[in-house]
C-alpha cells in the first residue's frame, strides 16, 4: 500500500510540474505571438492595435490560468488537509473571477476593435 501511495505522489508531482510549465510556455507563446503581431503591424497609433494585442495575449493568459488551476487541484489530492482545501478554494475563486471577467473582455474585444476600425476606417490586423 505504501509502494501505491508513493507512485501516485510522484505521478502527482510529474503531472502537477507538466501543468505549470505548460502555464509557464502558453505565457511565453502568447508574449511572442503578442510581440510579432505588434513587430509585423508597423502601426504608430495604438488604438486598434491595442486592442488586438489584448485580444491575442488575453487568450493564451486565460489558457495559462486553467492549466495553473489544473495543477493545484491536482496537488490537492496527495495532501487534502483542511489549510490545503482552503487554500486551494481561495486560489480557485480568484482565478475564476479573473478568468471569467479576462474573458469577458475578451469577447467584447472583437466588437470593440470593429467599432473603432469603423470610425476610423482602419484596416484591420491579422
Amino acid at each position: 500500500m505504501e509502494t501505491a501511495e508513493t507512485l501516485l505522489e510522484v505521478i502527482v508531482r510529474v503531472v502537477s510540474l507538466t501543468l505549470e510549465f505548460g502555464a509557464v510556455l502558453c505565457i511565453l507563446v502568447g508574449f511572442v505571438a503578442t510581440l510579432i503581431l505588434l513587430l509585423k503591424s508597423g502601426q504608430k497609433e495604438f488604438s486598434p492595435l491595442r486592442n488586438r494585442l489584448r485580444l491575442k495575449f488575453g487568450g493564451w493568459l486565460v489558457l495559462a490560468l486553467e492549466f495553473q488551476l489544473a495543477s493545484d487541484i491536482i496537488k490537492t489530492t496527495i495532501a487534502p488537509t483542511y489549510e490545503n482545501l482552503i487554500q486551494l478554494g481561495a486560489i480557485a475563486v480568484i482565478r475564476t473571477f479573473l478568468n471569467y471577467f479576462l474573458t469577458k473582455e475578451l469577447n467584447e474585444l472583437p466588437e470593440l476593435i470593429r467599432k473603432n476600425t469603423e470610425k476610423k476606417g482602419d484596416i484591420t490586423i491579422p
